[in-house]
């Protein structure tokens, strides 16, 4: 399948400097402009003809891979959870410390057992940082992480990433900003 709509989607990106990190703003990693139905369709079955979807549950990090968990749970009726970027102070509540190209912060995942087998669905791949944390802190919890998923994928070496946190990442497009301009790498 070619994608035509997730490729226009990411090739509109606006591209704003965040410090020296070029950042995307478009329907696929932050829903600017609008997300529609057809476009979300065509990512649906990107996910699903490539992942193995071996799971209890869908994790979402909080905001972008909301949108995803939420048409994955409809596509297949596993149910997802929310990794927060707020603090509630429930029992249990597992504290995320993680880092960015362009910032470091904070999310909680909460309600999630030991035992359980998870898969991470989001909307962006790029220094890693994001998922490195997420899945140390989640196995240190006891809780079996068997894939992520990422719509788009501007990590230059993915195979590392994978070997080092020890999961497949299944990414739909390879993507970069190169002399300020969105490119289509190619699809993964």
């Amino acid at each position: 399948m070619e994608y035509k709509l997730m490729k226009k989607a990411y090739m509109d990106s606006l591209i704003v400097q965040k410090g020296d990190y070029p950042y995307f703003v478009n329907s696929l990693s932050d829903g600017n402009p609008e997300v529609t139905k057809e476009l979300l369709e065509e990512v649906m079955h990107a996910i699903t003809s490539s992942s193995d979807l071996d799971c209890d549950v869908i994790l979402a990090p909080e905001a972008m891979g909301i949108p995803y968990a939420t048409a994955l749970t409809m596509w297949t009726g596993i149910p997802f959870k929310i990794i927060r970027k707020r603090k509630f102070d429930l029992p249990d509540e597992i504290t995320v410390e993680y880092s960015t190209g362009y910032s470091s912060s904070k999310m909680y995942i909460n309600a999630i057992k030991p035992g359980v087998k998870a898969i991470i669905v989001d909307d962006v791949l790029s220094t890693g940082g994001t998922m490195k944390a997420l899945v140390k802190a989640l196995r240190e919890h006891g809780v079996t992480v068997n894939e992520a998923i990422v719509i788009l994928n501007k990590s230059p070496d993915i195979a590392a990433l994978e070997e080092e946190i020890g999961i497949k990442i299944v990414h739909v497009m390879d993507v970069a900003v190169e002399d300020g301009r969105p490119v289509v790498l190619s699809k993964g």
